[in-house]
């Protein structure tokens, strides 16, 4: 797709993060499965449900704009989730991989705001008031996550991997 115009763009945005939001997907089961925390396991599980919600609001953002759902691969999230899988095979006291999993869900969840950041200031200058209502929906969520795993990670996780 030749990117002419903010709309080209706009969409060329919501592929991108459609292609993470999926990635994402997959990533979060195995980040659950490897937190020794109940706590941090169920926080990975709750994004789970989140997140597949994220590739449905993005679904609906793509018909919204009168246009078939595409993904364009995301190598920034290909990037991240390769990090938080090396993190998975560490070799480290439980405690302490739980940490470093926040992290780099934390990692995650801050590329997330920014392109959802992005994409909302584009649909908010196109008029576009349903799409940017999808996308400010998902834009809080990604925030409260952000937010509750950085409270876990204060009065828990790192205070037991210390």
């Amino acid at each position: 797709m030749k990117l002419e115009t903010l709309r080209d763009l706009l969409i060329e945005q919501v592929g991108d993060i459609y292609d993470a939001e999926t990635r994402i997907t997959q990533a979060l089961p195995k980040m659950a499965k490897a937190a020794s925390s109940p706590d941090l396991k169920a926080a990975f599980e709750k994004h789970l449900a989140e997140t597949e919600n994220h590739v449905s609001r993005l679904e609906q953002v793509f018909e919204t704009l009168g246009e078939k759902p595409q993904k364009k691969a995301c190598k920034a999230m290909q990037g991240l989730i390769a990090e938080g899988e090396e993190t998975i095979k560490e070799d480290a006291e439980p405690e302490v991989k739980d940490a470093a999993l926040i992290a780099a869900a934390q990692r995650v969840e801050h590329y997330e705001m920014a392109a959802y950041g992005t994409v909302c200031t584009y649909a908010k200058q196109l008029g576009e008031k349903d799409v940017l209502k999808l996308l400010k929906d998902t834009m809080a969520e990604e925030v409260a996550t952000d937010k509750a795993l950085s409270e876990l990670a204060e009065s828990t996780i790192n205070v037991e991997a210390m």
